[in-house]
């Protein structure tokens, strides 16, 4: 489980590929849905141009208020929500780099993903 989320939470988040194309979504299992972005397990927008990195995200108890959430960020400008991650991810880090163990056989492939 992921540090500060009840087992009920629901997510707005943002992924971000290496050179800050943005997806926002929405989700009851933001570790297992990064995942799916990493690995590419859907094919659409956050495939296409490889938005993997987990750069912003907020917890509500509500789904009403994760869904509202992320119809508001995608109303936003460009600008306003790049200040939104930077205020809580100044360095655009991943912030699930942390989050999975790979099997060696694995590595190469994960690294090969997720190397910027």
């Amino acid at each position: 489980m992921i540090a500060g989320m009840e087992e009920r939470d629901y997510c707005a988040y943002i992924v971000a590929s290496c050179s800050h194309t943005l997806y926002i979504g929405v989700t009851g299992d933001l570790h297992k849905r990064v995942f799916e972005h990493k690995w590419k397990v859907y094919a659409g927008f956050s495939e296409r141009y490889n938005c993997h990195r987990l750069v912003w995200f907020e917890s509500y108890q509500e789904v009403a208020k994760a869904i509202a959430r992320e119809k508001q960020l995608k109303g936003w400008r460009r600008e306003k929500k790049i200040v939104l991650i930077e205020k809580m991810n100044s360095a655009w880090v991943d912030l699930s780099r942390d989050w999975y163990d790979y099997e060696p056989a694995d590595l190469k492939r994960a690294t090969d993903r997720m190397d910027c």
